[in-house]
């Protein structure tokens, strides 16, 4: 997957996101396990393409990059 690749998941992701936001319709609550799924994949994606801008930066090559694990993402301090 290349940088264009994630991102292209980025913004699918991110469309998700806002649809979910937005609920499924009048009176209805959204699909919090859904956007609790979405959130998650977007950090991994956020992360990946972290991870490969850095290793292309210190010549690195970013194809070596890989998704780490929820737990690891999520544990992050923003």
């Amino acid at each position: 997957m290349n940088d264009e690749d994630i991102l292209t998941r980025i913004q699918a992701l991110v469309d998700e996101e806002h649809s979910l936001r937005e609920g499924p319709g009048e009176g209805q609550a959204p699909d919090h396990a859904r956007l609790r799924q979405v959130e998650i994949r977007l950090d991994q994606c956020w992360d990946l393409l972290r991870q490969r801008r850095a290793k292309k930066d210190s010549g690195e090559n970013p194809d070596d990059a890989e998704t780490r694990p929820v737990s690891e993402v999520e544990g992050y301090k923003q």
